[in-house]
């Protein structure tokens, strides 16, 4: 299976348009099955004021489909605590952390 249940995971949703919205979702799997997911977590959203993502703070339940080829999905370690992600700018590099060991360097999808 390529998800399982309760498998944490960090989500990239492919922008079509250079206006269209940077948006980005941290969550957990509740049900994976035949290439789609429902999955439990927030988005992450740039706010153009700050240059910054921020995280929404309402709790999102999304369906996601693995072969649509709009999503680039990353797999979050279980020891991660997803309460405590967040972005940060390092060294010009966008980087996703708990802000303790792990962090998932975004460079190559970076905006500037």
């Amino acid at each position: 299976m390529i998800l399982k249940k309760g498998e944490k995971i960090h989500v990239i949703h492919r922008r079509h348009f250079e206006a269209e919205a940077r948006r980005h979702f941290v969550g957990t799997v509740e049900y994976y099955e035949n290439g789609l997911a429902r999955v439990s977590g927030h988005v992450f959203a740039v706010d153009k004021s700050k240059y910054a993502f921020v995280r929404r703070p309402e709790l999102r339940t999304r369906i996601i489909s693995l072969s649509s080829g709009d999503l680039l999905v990353n797999i979050i370690p279980a020891e991660v605590d997803l309460t405590k992600v967040h972005y940060k700018m390092e060294n010009k590099v966008t980087r996703v952390t708990d802000g303790a060991d792990w962090h998932l360097d975004l460079s190559e999808l970076a905006w500037q």
